[in-house]
């Protein structure tokens, strides 16, 4: 195997969960569940932890090398990343303080692949957050376009929090003016994809409707699925054509997200060796 041992696999399975909390998300059986999906990596968001206060088991799960990157703000935020394949370089922040304060950003190196597990800022909250969401968006497409220019297989793997068209949410007409699925953020994702530049896996390989990955808390939203498909993994083509499968796995509830699986097949890759 090549680079840091990741071509030559078969198949890379990788899953990304917006855990709302990881000890929340531990203590409803996230890890037990994870446990058995044999997956290469895991990318989670919304630690709401520091480093120190991450149980050892979960900081040290078992089998995995984990990269985390929280935020200064106490029970906020917060990006993890774990990988059986020890990353040939590990970065914590894209740059950027107002966003590196927060906690948004893991990414592995793996020398012709690199995994990114991201926390993109909600604005639902406020006028400012909406603001700050709105900064974040300028500030982060040039740095995946940097990214991409380095010539290696990207993915980036997270909660977005935008849905991009109308098929990506249930109530898509009452929320035209919301937070989420705003015009100008649904169309940072357009201009995102435009070009063949930067691939939805999912999307490609799921066509299908009411595909969620996200209910809100209020009512019986999940029990309705009346959700939004906000969580993503985003890659660039090349990788993106390799993607043969993929699932949201939502029978259980191990957060207000559901945890995305992709597998890659990186068998008999053109990559050095």
């Amino acid at each position: 195997m090549s680079e840091a041992g990741i071509y030559g696999v078969d198949m890379y399975r990788i899953v990304t969960f917006n855990a709302n909390g990881i000890r929340s998300a531990a203590d409803k059986g996230f890890f037990r569940w994870f446990a058995e999906q044999n997956a290469d990596c895991l990318c989670v968001q919304e630690l709401k932890a520091h480093e120190a206060d991450i149980p050892a088991a979960l900081r040290e799960l078992p089998g995995y090398y984990g990269y985390f990157h929280c935020a200064e703000k106490k029970g906020y935020s917060g990006c993890g990343l774990w990988t059986k394949v020890k990353p040939l370089a590990v970065r914590t922040g894209f740059g950027v303080e107002e966003f590196d304060r927060e906690g948004r950003y893991v990414e592995a190196d793996f020398g012709h692949l690199v995994v990114i597990s991201c926390y993109f800022p909600s604005g639902s909250s406020s006028e400012e957050r909406q603001a700050a969401k709105f900064r974040f968006l300028d500030v982060f497409l040039p740095h995946l376009e940097a990214l991409r220019a380095s010539g290696k297989e990207i993915v980036l793997c997270g909660d977005v929090n935008i849905a991009h068209k109308e098929i990506d949410l249930k109530n898509w007409k009452g929320n035209l003016k919301n937070s989420g699925f705003l015009p100008e953020e649904r169309q940072w994702l357009t201009q995102l994809f435009e070009g063949d530049r930067w691939v939805d896996v999912f999307r490609k390989l799921d066509p299908r409707p009411e595909r969620y990955t996200w209910w809100s808390q209020r009512g019986q939203a999940r029990a309705k699925n009346v959700g939004w498909r906000i969580d993503y993994q985003i890659a660039t083509p090349g990788l993106a054509a390799r993607a043969k499968a993929t699932d949201i796995y939502a029978a259980e509830k191990f957060s207000d997200h559901a945890p995305l699986t992709v597998d890659y097949d990186l068998g008999d890759s053109h990559h050095g060796a």
